[in-house]
């Protein structure tokens, strides 16, 4: 990404931009849109068919091969990116996925399933994992606020994840890839 025809306020940054912090910025998200795509996908990888409930659920059919598709997109393209090979076609197939987790989390919210007496007693059975102040949170408002926050994490970070995908997708790997630094050249 060189922005050398953008005018800058103190010019004399300009080589520190292009050279050092451009394309360790680029790195640094390659590297984490990656990473987290690996974690993500390593259980769906050991358990290829076990998301095939799921994919049926929203319209993919065959669920056991979307399933399948599912865990190899997000283990597979997640090294593929990670090490910043193939990695436009790999971050735009990631992307058009992590849109549809998007789209999910918006059309399909979570709902006040923790909110029922059942889920209280849940929470209550398991309060070692919350914080005193976030059990008198939750007590407070009968976890309305809580599964906001939830809900608002899901959402914004399927579109978080989903435009850095995208970046990737449009800028490539960056200077420090497999593609440019080996191959010389991207899809």
């Amino acid at each position: 990404m060189k922005h050398s025809d953008t005018p800058l306020i103190l010019p004399f940054l300009a080589p520190f931009y292009e050279r050092i912090a451009q394309p360790l910025a680029h790195l640094g998200l390659r590297l984490l849109v990656g990473w987290l795509l690996i974690v993500e996908g390593w259980p769906k990888i050991q358990a290829p068919f076990a998301m095939s409930g799921f994919t049926e659920s929203i319209g993919l059919s065959p669920g056991w091969l979307w399933s399948a598709v599912l865990a190899v997109l997000q283990f597979g393209g997640g090294l593929l990116i990670l090490t910043g090979f193939l990695t436009r076609p790999a971050a735009l197939a990631n992307a058009i996925m992590l849109a549809v987790t998007y789209w999910f989390h918006v059309s399909h919210p979570y709902g006040a399933a923790i909110l029922s007496p059942e889920g209280m007693a849940a929470l209550a059975e398991n309060a070692t994992l919350f914080t005193s102040d976030g059990l008198r949170n939750v007590a407070a408002d009968g976890g309305a606020r809580f599964l906001h926050l939830v809900q608002f994490k899901a959402e914004g970070l399927s579109a978080i994840w989903t435009v850095a995908a995208l970046v990737l997708a449009a800028w490539g790997a960056g200077p420090l890839s497999v593609d440019r630094s080996i191959l010389k050249r991207e899809f």
